[in-house]
């Protein structure tokens, strides 16, 4: 029965993580920890080895529909990684409180950009607006922009970047919180693409599992070498973000825009409240509900 359990908690995570273009672990160590009283370490560990089957899932079957921009994930890559690398580095030594609260506040605001911008990002495709935009010097001679067919409007979707050097700036920026706070870097890499970048959400969420799947596998290896992956678990854990992760992988391109943005928005509400709750629990030893801490 627990295995059960742990299996439909890895389909809930890899649909979930492969629909938003996230790893699945604020469903995956939630459910390990409070459900099953795997230790946090352990959960954490396991989750990581399985945001990696996550994304080969889900990123292989955008990579197959034309919606992930290759191009643009590895270049975005470059400075993800060393975001990462230096917000694990400074984890030992910065204090957390008032980044918890800066990185709610973000996250808030861009789940109300989110939200609003739904209807707006569908005219926009309707009416070639995401085309219509200049692209600037960089992504022009690395030939970052692209296009997909979008089979819930009908419609092929073709997308000029801009703001290349800001998007590379603010990406290093997402890597370092997502080493420095313990979040994933897809909750920030999506919209970064999307509002700053001009990067239709579907194509977002494509490159971002494709991205994921490149940087997890730096931090699950570490994991394993340390024998903090527990194996019993991982295999239904996978097994069930295999099959979660391949149907949130179908069904994503068939929902509509504003509807996409409305439940990324809502997943972004979700984390900026459980960056709130982090705050509040450092600073004032109040353990809000829903949030491990």
């Amino acid at each position: 029965m627990n295995l059960l359990v742990v299996m439909m908690a890895g389909m809930m995570a890899g649909f979930i993580g492969a629909l938003m273009g996230l790893g699945g672990g604020v469903v995956m160590v939630p459910t390990l920890t409070a459900v099953l009283g795997v230790d946090v370490k352990e959960a954490v560990a396991t989750s990581s080895l399985c945001v990696i089957a996550t994304s080969i899932a889900g990123a292989a079957r955008y990579v197959k529909q034309g919606i992930t921009n290759i191009k643009l994930a590895l270049f975005l890559n470059t400075t993800t990684v060393a975001g990462a690398v230096t917000g694990a580095l400074l984890a030992v030594i910065a204090p957390r409180t008032l980044l918890y609260l800066a990185l709610s506040a973000v996250l808030a605001y861009l789940s109300a950009s989110q939200v609003i911008t739904g209807k707006r990002e569908e005219e926009k495709i309707e009416r070639g607006e995401f085309a219509g935009s200049e692209e600037d010097k960089l992504a022009r001679l690395l030939g970052l922009s692209d296009s997909y067919y979008d089979a819930a409007s009908k419609v092929e979707v073709q997308y000029r970047v801009r703001r290349t050097p800001l998007g590379l700036a603010v990406s290093y920026l997402a890597g370092m919180a997502s080493g420095l706070l313990g979040i994933g870097g897809g909750v920030l890499k999506v919209p970064i693409m999307n509002q700053v970048m001009n990067v239709p959400i579907k194509a977002s969420i494509g490159t971002s599992k494709f991205m994921i799947g490149v940087t997890a596998s730096a931090s699950a290896t570490v994991y394993f070498m340390r024998g903090l992956v527990n194996t019993l678990l991982a295999a239904p854990l996978a097994l069930g973000v295999i099959l979660g992760a391949t149907l949130g992988a179908q069904i994503m391109n068939r929902i509509r825009v504003k509807h996409l943005k409305m439940l990324f928005g809502g997943v972004l509400v979700y984390f900026s409240y459980a960056m709130l709750a982090k705050f509040i629990y450092l600073t004032v030893g109040v353990a809000l509900p829903g949030v491990r801490l």
